[in-house]
């Protein structure tokens, strides 16, 4: 089952990349706030609606425990909503989660998990893959808006200061699943788990609210959150499924999970009205085999 909570995960990330973009707006330097606080509002619902329909006794303790999991992937997302705001979904998006390759090494060198060659090979692939997907995007992006004349600030589109979002994201993200392997490695439940990490982001999203609203004296309407609001359902959805996914098999679930990536692209194509050059098609077909190596080996 770990491989289709796994799938399920790559599916909900990946549609919720597509709304993180569209509630991204470059003209408001808050944005990333507002997604904290519909992310943080929508997992601290559903943490209450588990521990009351599913007869889960929760340990609040547990959210001490699970508090260093939770403090890094919650500042990864941060990072990367931010992020957003000068960068494309398609070069973001895959240079984000080349973090699956860092966060699968370190529970095979840390934890003592194993993998097989042909496991070892998948993951090569996929990882290769991430790094190609963002190579061919930048190179395509730049090339198109040459050809167009268009005038991009370079400082915040294609370079170093922007860039540092997504490897930020990268690194941080991958010591947050590094971290989750190993709570989970010394056998903390997972359901317990996803509460703790829910409830944090429902505090976060608190403090971030009465930072952008009394302090900063931003305005904040339920009604404009329509994008915010669906990345954070699918950003849920996705977290839900993950962490039975990751305590199931850490070292093979992490690589595969950052092939949301290809997800974010081909949606970004789609719905951004951006192309695919047939580089980036034979590079989704690469990921795709690793994911189906991962899924039947």
């Amino acid at each position: 089952m770990w491989f289709l909570f796994a799938i399920v995960s790559v599916l909900a990330w990946g549609t919720a990349d597509l709304f993180y973009k569209k509630g991204s707006n470059p003209k408001d330097r808050y944005s990333y706030l507002k997604i904290v606080i519909m992310v943080g509002a929508v997992m601290g619902i559903h943490a209450v609606y588990v521990m009351l329909t599913s007869g889960v006794v929760y340990d609040p303790s547990n959210m001490i425990t699970y508090l260093p999991v939770s403090a890094l992937y919650i500042l990864s997302m941060a990072v990367g909503y931010a992020g957003l705001r000068f960068l494309e979904l398609s070069i973001s998006s895959p240079v984000q989660n080349s973090s699956g390759a860092i966060s699968g090494l370190l529970t095979f060198i840390f934890l003592g998990q194993s993998m097989t060659g042909l496991q070892f090979f998948a993951v090569g692939l996929i990882t290769i893959g991430v790094i190609l997907l963002s190579v061919f995007e930048q190179r395509f992006a730049e090339a198109e808006r040459k050809e167009n004349k268009a005038m991009v600030d370079r400082k915040y589109k294609y370079g170093a200061i922007a860039l540092l979002f997504p490897l930020g994201y990268a690194l941080i993200d991958s010591l947050g699943t590094f971290a989750d392997a190993w709570v989970f490695d010394r056998g903390m439940d997972e359901m317990q788990a996803n509460i703790s990490y829910e409830l944090t982001w429902l505090i976060v999203a608190v403090v971030a609210w009465i930072y952008l609203i009394l302090i900063k004296k931003e305005t904040f309407a339920l009604r404009d959150q329509k994008d915010r609001g669906l990345a954070a359902i699918f950003e849920t959805l996705g977290q839900f499924f993950y962490v039975f996914a990751i305590s199931a098999n850490a070292v093979i679930v992490a690589p595969l999970i950052s092939s949301y990536s290809m997800v974010s692209v081909i949606l970004s194509r789609i719905f951004l009205k951006e192309k695919l050059t047939a580089k980036q098609y034979a590079v989704i077909a690469m990921i795709m085999v690793g994911i189906f190596i991962l899924g039947f080996e």
